[in-house]
């Protein structure tokens, strides 16, 4: 114990060894579907599934080992959604480019981002942004991750308008329920059981929510009421040990990164979109994370941000080498930290259960998106709930924070998210005549100048 508290100073961050194993837990688990998603995914590219799942889970241990060693903050790493699919669909896809060629491009924008973070470059843009513009993101993340949560449980699916409620009346008519409605009806009833325990400070609520929706499920299935159907994407809630537990091997992806387009515009393009996205969805992670585990000063800035930053680009760097696409801070890392998560021994236990995964699979990969459902949107209202420090009588001020707020779940992106909170932020401050009187105020005009250009040129 004596240990462990000198390397992650416990007591002075408010924790204890307990508290941090609860915390790493949950963060695995809420995000641990990352595990099953990115291989499907990248396969589509052509890239060898077993040997993407093992680049992600051996990926995601060293970058979450390195953000804890780095900066001593809970915080999960993991190849990212959203680039996965920019690589795979895009850059393979529309494109036709190798996924060789794609990790490579994803290599070299690890490199830079490496280089910056060196030089406080992207220290001083985190820094730039205003602390009412990372409440609205931090808000935003809140609904984004709420809205992934709804999503994953099908609470709310495709329908006239967008979106829509689970039709359960016409689930029961058509004989769909089974299979698809049961989930989500396990997911309603357990978001309102992680509330209540929540609410009556039940260590470790979270988790128990999760566990609970899961082994309800799994009755479910027992009896009959619950019928996987793979059509339908409703699978076994039981471990499938039918395969072993054999490790697939990384030699179809490892160092297979193809550099002979590095010289072409359209290879420049493409690591520009990875380095873009990569950067504002960390910022966004790390602004909202570290919002809600009150790690920001009363300037809202992150105290070990240096190490945090580098923590993530050398992650993505070394993913690019083990063959998967741009590893960066996942933002169910506030699962973890609002089941008390503080310090990086949340990260050294996700770490260790990223890699444990790698054994028992079939375990961990057994948990459905409608059992870690319920987490995801309690803890949605927890960063949600940081809207409430804005002061809505400034319009300059809260204006651009509810348009970064609102953009992230409308737009499925941080980085759009973000981008539309400092583009209205500029503008706003620049009518009311109250920027350019500092160094931040020319950064954050020059960010909303990228972002701009951004929509019109990418």
């Amino acid at each position: 114990m004596s240990l462990l508290e000198s390397i992650f100073k416990l007591k002075e961050n408010k924790t204890t060894v307990q508290n941090e194993i609860i915390a790493g837990f949950t963060t695995f688990i809420t995000m641990a579907y990352i595990l099953a998603v990115n291989p499907s995914i990248l396969s589509a590219s052509g890239m060898d599934v077993g040997a993407v799942f093992t680049a992600t889970a051996v990926s995601a241990v060293i970058g979450t080992l390195l953000m804890a060693g780095l900066s001593n903050y809970p915080f999960a790493l993991a190849p990212g959604m959203g680039p996965n699919a920019f690589l795979a669909y895009t850059v393979c896809g529309a494109m036709g480019y190798s996924w060789k060629i794609a990790l490579a491009a994803v290599f070299i924008e690890g490199i830079i981002f490496v280089l910056l973070s060196v030089t406080k470059i992207r220290e001083m843009l985190f820094d730039s942004i205003s602390l009412s513009l990372k409440i609205g993101i931090t808000a935003g993340i809140g609904l984004f991750i709420a809205f992934i949560g709804l999503q994953n449980a099908k609470i709310i699916v495709a329908g006239p308008g967008l979106v829509s409620l689970f039709p359960f009346k016409q689930s029961l008519a058509d004989g769909t329920f089974a299979s698809q409605g049961i989930g989500a009806a396990l997911a309603c009833v357990g978001v309102f059981v992680t509330a209540i325990l929540i609410a009556k400070k039940v260590s470790g609520g979270l988790l128990l929510g999760i566990l609970t929706t899961w082994i309800a499920g799994i009755a479910c299935e027992l009896s009959g009421f619950y019928i996987p159907d793979p059509k339908l994407e409703a699978f076994s809630l039981l471990p499938d040990f039918s395969k072993g537990l054999a490790v697939p091997s990384l030699e179809p992806t490892l160092l297979q990164m193809d550099f002979s387009a590095v010289a072409t515009f359209d290879f420049l393009t493409i690591m520009l979109s990875f380095m873009f996205v990569d950067f504002f969805d960390t910022l966004g992670t790390l602004i909202g994370v570290g919002a809600k585990a009150k790690m920001l000063d009363e300037e809202g800035k992150l105290a070990h941000i240096k190490g945090a930053l580098l923590a993530d680009s050398t992650a993505t760097a070394i993913g690019a080498l083990l063959g998967t696409s741009t590893v960066t801070t996942f933002a169910e890392s506030s699962a973890g930290v609002a089941a008390g998560g503080r310090t990086g021994l949340t990260g050294v236990v996700v770490a260790v259960l990223f890699l444990s995964s790698l054994f028992f699979a079939p375990i961990f990969l057994a948990i459905p998106a409608f059992a870690t459902a319920p987490a995801l949107i309690v803890v949605g209202y927890m960063m949600f709930s940081t809207v409430t420090s804005l002061d809505f009588d400034n319009y300059a001020e809260s204006f651009p924070a509810f348009m970064a707020a609102i953009a992230m779940p409308f737009m499925y992106s941080v980085s759009d998210g973000i981008a539309f909170g400092i583009i209205s932020y500029v503008a706003m401050k620049l009518a009311t005549g109250a920027l350019l009187k500092k160094q931040a105020d020319y950064i954050v005009c020059a960010l909303a100048l990228v972002f701009i250009l951004k929509y019109i040129y990418m």
